[in-house]
């Protein structure tokens, strides 16, 4: 089952050793597995995955925080450097995640921001990525 409603065009499917990543038309959902410690190695394979898809189109990045896991927040610095990225969404219930996020928006620098559900930050990342086409 897919992490987004069905509205979005799903492309492809990542099963890699630290999550899932899937692709659709114009984002990323993201969810990394439970005791991971997220860091540079992984940050690697998303961009190597925006690359391929998003090399000369806009997109934005769902984090749907369904798992425990450790983030180092400098690998943000690499992510800055995909110029077709315009967002990152993070998703996450848990009331206490929100300390965390404002480091990790400190480290990133761009638009982030935070969600208690997916298809509301699938509506976000929309609202930016394709701001001329929202009904």
């Amino acid at each position: 089952m897919n992490a987004i409603s069905s509205k979005y065009n799903l492309v492809k499917i990542y099963e890699l050793d630290f999550g899932n990543i899937e692709v659709y038309s114009n984002l990323v959902v993201g969810i990394v597995n439970d005791g991971i410690d997220f860091n540079l190695e992984h940050i690697s394979a998303l961009i190597n995955i925006a690359e391929i898809h998003f090399n000369n189109k806009d997109f934005g990045y769902i984090s749907l925080r369904k798992n425990s896991y450790a983030l180092d927040p400098s690998v943000y610095k690499y992510l800055k450097e995909l110029p077709t990225l315009k967002g990152i969404a993070i998703v996450s219930e848990n009331k206490l995640f929100k300390h965390n996020f404002k480091i990790e928006k400190y480290f990133y620098g761009n638009k982030m921001k935070l969600f208690k559900n997916v298809e509301t930050a699938g509506e976000w990342i929309q609202s930016i990525v394709l701001p001329n086409h929202m009904s």
